[in-house]
């Protein structure tokens, strides 16, 4: 979409941050209205994330007037909220483009912008890293300010308190900015908390404490009272004492759709030395009703009109993987009160919506902590329960040493049922499902599963999860299965493949849910298709005799060649030193972009018609 600067006379004059800068003050209030209105406006004819941006309009107009970036690093957690940020940097005639391919990527990334100073998309990296610029700017002394924004929900990652725990050891001047929007620490908004933060981050206070502190320096009795006088004035009016204990100065609540405070209040912590806190309360959507009003449906969206205030209707058609698990664990929940059902943060997108209602004791919602989620996962199975834990594939990559260390080491019976397996589309590199049959398939003990459709599916998860002597993991990608009638559930025999088509020459060898794009091309050349089913424990057997019987093997999957279950195949032919040749098609050696799950696969060669130029290809050679 064009940009309209009659619609937007305000937003016009801040193409850049430093032109926002030379606004007066008094501007900013109807910068915020235009900023909000073009969100809006752009979000809904392009789709994106939306609920969050929405929610930190004043707090990123403020972050940018008052502080000199990209001089000044600005860090924003997980990126959701930071399409303001892109408009306000250069990027506003652009943004129709975000999520889509060759388009604004969809976070903060490094590439993209000077502004952009980390490249993010996991959740509570910012203060981690922050730190580490923190540290930086001291030692380059050139007077260069960091400040990190993270939302209460990547604050309940532990990394988020392991970094504030140095943070406070060390002592950089930084400022960390809690985006409170869920009232989840507190309730107490209002010109009176807003004054005190204003006092709590003001000069005079400032320069009080410490003098008082100077002047007390050899009365330690003295000192130490008066230190817990401040502390229980400021434990009054302020629900910090958390973030002081970890060496924080802390000031808030403040009311984070004020800009003017906001601007007065930065302006003032700006200068204050030492790791300072700030806590701001904002609401996820304001300013569009609907999304004030359920945050979550309006989190991520697709194209919408604005004026009906309503999200398309989803197409009640063919169910999505995520569905199938959410189905298949409130039917195993029924028949047996020992599962439990175990997500970081992730009830909506893994399909758990469903079971949390109808199973409440047997669901668990640990926050964003995948860590913590394993191993506590580890625990549920040494007490004889059977846990299920529900994960995307690039959010288990954050969990590998519970994986091997608290969980395979000890043989626990603990299901890992990993959802966006391979290409996942719009959200881009840090969100591609690229890595788990790799990173897996050297663990020891682990059955590794590969559905390719909804029964084979509902059928891997039940045998996992009748699997007891010791983990298992089951990968289905994002997006739907192929509109299967539901069979009964039924165990499948560990580490037997299929083989779906008797041809000639050439065997394909498919893991997952390319099985459609493998059938056709074994069509087309009279091939084999064997259906393998299981990564771990390969079934050495069928492929040592589809070896024996074809000139040529062809492995296909939707994860990285190296290592994956291609890499597999190759290793049996090596130890029984059989020389079939054997080409590997999955996912290259480097990070993946945006677009579509089908422009993706396009592009890399994973639809039928770019395997079968790739079989083509190399016969030829």
């Amino acid at each position: 979409m064009s940009f309209d600067t009659t619609q937007y006379p305000t937003l016009a004059l801040a193409s850049t941050v430093q032109e926002l800068r030379l606004l007066p003050k008094e501007k900013l209030p109807a910068l915020c209205g235009e900023l909000r209105q073009y969100l809006l406006d752009s979000v809904s004819q392009s789709s994106g994330h939306f609920a969050s941006g929405l929610g930190v309009v004043e707090l990123t107009v403020a972050l940018h007037y008052v502080y000199n970036t990209p001089f000044d690093h600005l860090v924003w957690d997980v990126g959701h909220q930071a399409y303001p940020h892109k408009i306000l940097t250069g990027r506003r005639d652009r943004i129709g483009t975000i999520r889509q391919k060759n388009g604004l990527h969809p976070f903060p990334w490094r590439d993209e912008s000077e502004h952009d100073v980390l490249s993010v998309g996991h959740s509570s990296t910012s203060i981690s890293a922050g730190l580490g610029m923190a540290v930086a700017a001291e030692k380059e002394a050139a007077g260069r300010r960091t400040v990190c924004v993270i939302g209460d929900g990547a604050i309940t990652a532990g990394m988020a308190f392991e970094a504030m725990n140095h943070a406070g050891d060390i002592k950089p001047d930084m400022l960390v900015i809690l985006n409170d929007n869920d009232m989840s620490i507190s309730e107490n908004v209002g010109a009176l908390n807003n004054r005190v933060a204003q006092i709590l981050s003001g000069k005079t206070y400032s320069r009080l404490r410490e003098s008082g502190k100077r002047v007390l320096t050899g009365l330690p009795p003295i000192k130490e009272l008066v230190k817990r006088t401040e502390e229980h004035l400021k434990g009054m009016v302020s629900p910090g004492t958390l973030f002081e204990e970890l060496g924080f100065n802390y000031i808030g609540p403040v009311d984070g759709h004020d800009v003017l405070t906001l601007v007065s209040t930065l302006t003032n912590m700006r200068n204050l030395s030492g790791p300072q806190f700030l806590h701001i309360i904002t609401r996820k959507g304001k300013g569009y009703a609907p999304a004030e009003q359920d945050p979550i449906a309006w989190h991520a969206v697709p194209k919408f009109d604005p004026a009906s205030g309503a999200l398309p209707k989803s197409k009640d058609g063919i169910p999505t993987y995520s569905k199938i698990f959410g189905d298949w664990l409130c039917e195993m929940a029924a028949q047996d009160d020992k599962l439990m059902g175990i997500t970081p943060a992730m009830r909506e997108g893994s399909g758990m919506v469903r079971f949390s209602r109808e199973y409440p004791q047997q669901y668990f919602d640990v926050a964003i902590a995948e860590q913590h989620a394993v191993t506590f996962a580890a625990g549920m199975a040494i007490g004889g329960y059977k846990p299920v834990v529900a994960i995307y594939s690039t959010f288990l990559q954050r969990a590998y040493d519970q994986l091997i260390h608290d969980v395979a080491i000890q043989k626990l019976p603990v299901l890992f049922a990993i959802d966006r397996g391979g290409i996942v589309g719009a959200d881009g590199q840090t969100h591609q499902g690229a890595f788990d049959i790799a990173f897996l398939r050297c663990i020891p003990d682990l059955v590794i599963m590969t559905p390719s459709d909804e029964n084979e599916c509902r059928n891997m998860l039940y045998t996992g999860y009748h699997h007891q002597q010791g983990p298992s993991a089951v990968r289905y990608p994002r997006g739907n299965g192929r509109g299967l009638e539901s069979e009964p559930l039924q165990q499948l025999p560990l580490g037997k493949g299929l083989v779906k088509r008797q041809g000639e020459k050439i065997a394909i060898l498919n893991f997952g849910t390319l099985l459609p794009e493998a059938e056709s091309v074994a069509e087309s050349l009279n091939a084999t298709l064997a259906d393998m089913r299981f990564v771990k424990p390969m079934d050495e057997a069928l492929v040592l005799q589809l070896a024996e019987s074809h000139d040529m093997l062809v492995t296909l999957e939707e994860g990285a060649i190296s290592g994956g279950a291609g890499s597999g195949v190759n290793e049996i032919l090596m130890a029984a030193r059989r020389m079939t040749p054997v080409l590997n098609l999955g996912l290259p050696d480097r990070f993946i972009s945006q677009g579509t799950q089908d422009e993706v696969r396009h592009d890399l060669g994973l639809d039928a018609e770019g395997i079968l130029a790739a079989i083509e290809r190399w016969q030829a050679l």
